[in-house]
Order: structure tokens, then C-alpha cells, then sequence
């Protein structure tokens, strides 16, 4: 009996103030004990090439357990910068908008459930306008660059980044970074105006195109510095929030005046400390298509079965919501929650169970479940792409040849098993309405954060408030589904499917 498991199991409203000429970038004296720490893991830049720097949280810490995870602002190493009155406060489509400029003591809450003796606990400064600005309008040249795989809603922030800095900010000098990292210094630039972007939200890709791998820190930073860019918007998931740290800890060791911008853009929506990331809306909306196309052909043939593999590498986010979603799902399969095939409670069994009751199933399978029961049986496991992400075996085409040979030697039930992977038809697709609302306050806050002359954060929403999150906090980890959580439990009640999971395996799995 095999009984191999997959892998382990994995156990405040701010307030806005009006305008206030005396207001400053500083914390109020409640707030006012700053202290620098080196964190336990130092993460490992992936693709990055260059020398490895240590992160250096800036905490602030308050009363009652309050604690401030603040990001780095242009003035940590250039001290005395002029400021600018920012100019939203005479922007017509902003003067009848009260109380626009958000305190500078604004905080999120990085955990909004608490109890009555709960600490203050950990925040993160809120996005948003501020009264001052480090850039002048003329100051400005910006750059954009997007790297890694396609995600719906790329073009969406490219289109919003340079509408917000012309429309709010009287900016006129952006560029684009073509072939991602290494089109920095080895691509031209092209100018981005809102004339060149006015309808790219509406196609699928990056119209500046993408690569992976191809960074070189210093070499990224000698064409900064040497084109004089002193704003960089950087759109890319968790390597690429890394590559974007590396490049900030460089700006910051020569010591220039340049605001270094992380947008997150994962389709896996596998990015820490934000509720989610751009383009999943639309991942999901569209993996519910193929669910639908599956189950069609599952139910039209006499014990039909459907098996679609969708995105997730380590973080199984799209397939279980998509399994919510259609509801036509008998069984979802995601990198955190192990199986096993043969013998009682297995998969096969499963199988037989559901045709015989329904007379056909679907299964949904994240194409980085499983990986650990082909490691038997295929070869050259430890190939990496150019990003440094371990290269994975197709799962979904495997298990469809093990579920027809295990029926097949069986001899006595015929299926009709039809396979569908709609991987990068999903990645292709220009994003859904929700999405394109999304990428828009995501772009905005990014301008919001740069031109307050803030640095080495990425921009994100946290408990529905967008806040600015410094880059060691999204790179030390990646999120993942919690399969001892409500939303699986959910997920369980809707499919009826086992957990695979055997009191003995939990225990085994905790020594």
C-alpha cells in the first residue's frame, strides 16, 4: 500500500487631517522610539547577482504594545532635504475632495482580530498623499520596469503609474524599462506618456516586456544613477521584490536621492503580509471557465472525469478559490495539504467512491501538489529557472496517466478522463473590472509613497488599508494556504472530500 505523503502539512479606521503647513515627515512624540535590528534570516536573494547586504528594520514602539514596522524615507541618509508643498492641494480634481492628506502617524494593523487583553501589536504606515513632497515636478524622472511571468493587470499599473504622476503631480518624464532587470543595461528605455498607455489596460502581457533572472545590482544602479532616474517602479513578484531590495540597499549605500517603489504582482497570490495580490481576482474568474469546460465533459461521458491544473507553485490560492467558486469541484488538490493514491482513504478510492455515486468528478490539482510523489520517478528535479525557481514536473498530466492506468488494470470500471491546463491562457488575459480598480489604488499609492520621499517598500493592502511595507517583510517568506484554517475547512464541506489525512499521519508528521 503506497501511502506516500505529498508534503507537510501546514499546521482600526485611520483618521485623514486636513491640510497643515506645520505638519512634518516625523513621528509624533508618542511614537518617537526609533531602533535598528538585523534580522535571525537573512533572506537569500534569488537571480540577484551582487554583493548580499543585511536588512535594517526601522521599528517605532508605542504604548500598550504598539509597534510601527516603518519603511526607510530618503532623509535615514540624506539628511536636510527640502520639501514641497504637495501640489494635490491645488489640483482641481482634488480641492473639493476635504481632508485628502493622510496624518503622518497613520498606522494599519497587521492583525485586525483581537481580543479585549490583546497588545497594541504590529502596524504598517498607511499609504496615501502627504502634505509634503522630496520631489519637485520638474525634479522628476521615473522609470517602470515589470519582471518575471505574465499576471493580469501589468498594463493596468503601467497605464495608472504614468496617468497619476502627470495628472497628480505635473510630472512629465517617465520611461519604460524593456526585458525587465537586465533592460537596464542591456535595452533601450521608451518614453511612457498618457497618450502611449491611454488604452493598454485592456490587453493581456506588459507592452514593456518581461524577463527572468538578468539582474545585476550594480550594474542596474550605474544606469540609474547615470540616467539620472531618482524614482524606480518596480512590478514583479517575491524574486523580484527581492532584486528590487537589493537595488534599494545599493541606491542607499552611494547615497542618492532615489525613491525605490515594490508593486507586488503574483499570480499565485503567494506575497506575505498583504491580503492579496493584483491579477488573482482575474486568475480566478477565469480558472472557473476551464472548471465549467471540465465538468461539461465529465458529466456528458458515462463515468467522465475532469482534471484541471491550475497555478500555484508552493501557495494552492487560485485553485481553492476557484473550487469555491464553481462548486462542480469533487476534489481540490493544493501543495499544503498532503495525499497519497493507493490504499484506504487514498485518492483512488475517493475516486471510485464519487463515480460510482455521481457518475463523474472533477479535480482540481495546483500544479505544484504532489511534486514529492514523482520524485521517484522523474529525473532532474533540481533544474531552476532563471529567477531561481525550482523547475516542477507536470503534475496534472501525471496524475491523469496514474488515475487511468490504476482504472485500467482494475478491469472492471471504464472512465473517461479529460485533462485541461489552462495555464497560461489565465496569465495572458487583461484583467477583470475588479482588478483594474485594484491596480489603480495600488499605482496611485506607490506615487503617493515616492514623491513623500519614502523608499524600499512595497505598497500593498492590509486589512482593506493600503499601507507601505518594507521589503524584508515580503521577501522573508511566502504566503500560504493554512489547511487548519475556516477557508479550507470551507473548501472541504463544499467538495466532500477527505483530507487524505489520518490521525496517525498528523502525529507522525508533528515528531
Amino acid at each position: 500500500m503506497d501511502r506516500t505523503i505529498s508534503s507537510s502539512a501546514s499546521l482600526s479606521t485611520p483618521k485623514f487631517r486636513c491640510f497643515d503647513p506645520s505638519n512634518s515627515y516625523h513621528a509624533s512624540t508618542n511614537h518617537n522610539h526609533y531602533f535598528l535590528t538585523f534580522p535571525s534570516n537573512n533572506p537569500t536573494t534569488r537571480g540577484v547577482t551582487g554583493e548580499s547586504r543585511k536588512h535594517e528594520p526601522k521599528t517605532i514602539t508605542g504604548e500598550f504594545g504598539y509597534v510601527l514596522e516603518d519603511v526607510p524615507h530618503l532623509t535615514d541618509y540624506i539628511p536636510d532635504l527640502p520639501t514641497h508643498l504637495n501640489p494635490l492641494q491645488d489640483n482641481p480634481a482634488y480641492s473639493v475632495v476635504k481632508q485628502y492628506f493622510v496624518n503622518t502617524d497613520d498606522t494599519v494593523a497587521k492583525k485586525v482580530v483581537v481580543q479585549r487583553d490583546s497588545p497594541g501589536g504590529t502596524h504598517f504606515r498607511r499609504a496615501g498623499p502627504r502634505q509634503k513632497v522630496y520631489f519637485g515636478s520638474d525634479e522628476v524622472q521615473a522609470c517602470i520596469v515589470t519582471c518575471g511571468g505574465l499576471c493580469p493587470g501589468i498594463n493596468t499599473v503601467i497605464r495608472e503609474l504614468v496617468c497619476g504622476l502627470y495628472d497628480m503631480y505635473g510630472v512629465r518624464r517617465v520611461l519604460g524599462i524593456e526585458g525587465g532587470y537586465k533592460g537596464f543595461y542591456s535595452r533601450n528605455t521608451v518614453c511612457l506618456t498618457p497618450k502611449v498607455v491611454n488604452d493598454i489596460h485592456k490587453r493581456g502581457g506588459t507592452i514593456l516586456g518581461t524577463s527572468r533572472g538578468g539582474h545585476v545590482t550594480s550594474k542596474i544602479v550605474d544606469s540609474i544613477q547615470d540616467r539620472g532616474i531618482n524614482q524606480v517602479y518596480i512590478i514583479g513578484g517575491d524574486g523580484t521584490q527581492q532584486g528590487a531590495s537589493a537595488i534599494f540597499e545599493e541606491i542607499r549605500r552611494r547615497g542618492l536621492k532615489v525613491a525605490v517603489v515594490g508593486i507586488p504582482k503574483t499570480i499565485d497570490n503567494d506575497i506575505l503580509v498583504i491580503d492579496k495580490s493584483f491579477g488573482f481576482d482575474s486568475a480566478v474568474e477565469e480558472a472557473e471557465r476551464a472548471i465549467n469546460a471540465a465538468h461539461v465533459e465529465a458529466e456528458s461521458h458515462e463515468n467522465g472525469i475532469g482534471v484541471v491544473k491550475l497555478m500555484g507553485r508552493h501557495s494552492g490560492f487560485i485553485a481553492m478559490h476557484a473550487t469555491l467558486a464553481s462548486r462542480d469541484v469533487d476534489c481540490c488538490l493544493i501543495p499544503e495539504s498532503p495525499f497519497y493514491l493507493e490504499g484506504p482513504g487514498g485518492l483512488f478510492e475517493y475516486i471510485r467512491k464519487r463515480l460510482k455515486e455521481h457518475g463523474h468528478m472533477v479535480i482540481v490539482i495546483a500544479e505544484g501538489a504532489g511534486q514529492e510523489l514523482l520524485s521517484g520517478t522523474m529525473s532532474n528535479l533540481d533544474q531552476r529557472d532563471a529567477s531561481g525557481n525550482k523547475l516542477l514536473q507536470d503534475i496534472g498530466l501525471w496524475i491523469s496517466e496514474k488515475i487511468k492506468d490504476h482504472f485500467a488494470k482494475q478491469q472492471k470500471m471504464t472512465i473517461n478522463l479529460k485533462y485541461i491546463d489552462p495555464t497560461y491562457m489565465i496569465r495572458a488575459i487583461p484583467s477583470n473590472a475588479s482588478d483594474n480598480v485594484y491596480c489603480t489604488l495600488l499605482a496611485q499609492s506607490a506615487i503617493h509613497g515616492a514623491m513623500a520621499g519614502y523608499t524600499g517598500f512595497t505598497v500593498g493592502p492590509v486589512n482593506g488599508r493600503n499601507a507601505y511595507i518594507p521589503f524584508h517583510r515580503v521577501i522573508e517568506g511566502r504566503n500560504k494556504v493554512v489547511i487548519t484554517d475556516r477557508m479550507w475547512a470551507r473548501l472541504l464541506s463544499s467538495t466532500n472530500q477527505p483530507s487524505f489525512l489520518h490521525p496517525k499521519d498528523i502525529v507522525e508528521d508533528k515528531k
